[in-house]
C-alpha cells in the first residue's frame, strides 16, 4: 500500500483526537494531505505535528470543537431525545466530567458509523 494512503488511514483514526488537543497541528496536518505526494520531509512533519499535539493537554474549546464535528455525523439521524441530550451535554460540558464523549461513542455504535468507529478520540483503547 502506498505510504500516503497508509498515513491517510492513520490520520483518519487520529484526526479528532488531534483536533481536541491542538487546532494548529490539526490544520498543519490537513495541509500536508492537501498536497500531492508523500516524501520523507512530509513524514517527518507529520510525526512532529502528531507528537506535539498528543503531548498537549486537551482544552475545553478544542474538545468541544472536535465533539461538534463528530456530532455532524448524527445531527440528521438522531431522534429528538438524542438531540436534546446532546444539547444538554454540550451546555454542561467540562473536561473533568466528560459525558459528551461517551454519549457520542454510544451513538457511533448505535448508528454504526464505520469512520467514527476507528476514531482514537472515541475509542482510544482499541488498536486499528
Amino acid at each position: 500500500m502506498e505510504k500516503q494512503t497508509k498515513r491517510q488511514q492513520e490520520w483518519a483514526a487520529l484526526k479528532y483526537l488531534i483536533l481536541s488537543k491542538s487546532q494548529q497541528d490539526y490544520r498543519s496536518i490537513r495541509k500536508l494531505f492537501s498536497e500531492q505526494g508523500w516524501d520523507d520531509k512530509k513524514e517527518q512533519q507529520f510525526r512532529s505535528y502528531l507528537q506535539h499535539a498528543l503531548a498537549e493537554e486537551p482544552k475545553k474549546g478544542n474538545s468541544l470543537n472536535a465533539y461538534q464535528h463528530i456530532w455532524g455525523y448524527f445531527k440528521h439521524k438522531a431522534n429528538d431525545n438524542e438531540r436534546k441530550k446532546y444539547e444538554e451535554l454540550l451546555d454542561s460540558f467540562s473536561l473533568a466530567q466528560n459525558k459528551l464523549g461517551p454519549f457520542l461513542k454510544e451513538l457511533t455504535l448505535k448508528y454504526e458509523e464505520p469512520y467514527l468507529r476507528q476514531s482514537k478520540l472515541l475509542f482510544p483503547e482499541e488498536e486499528k
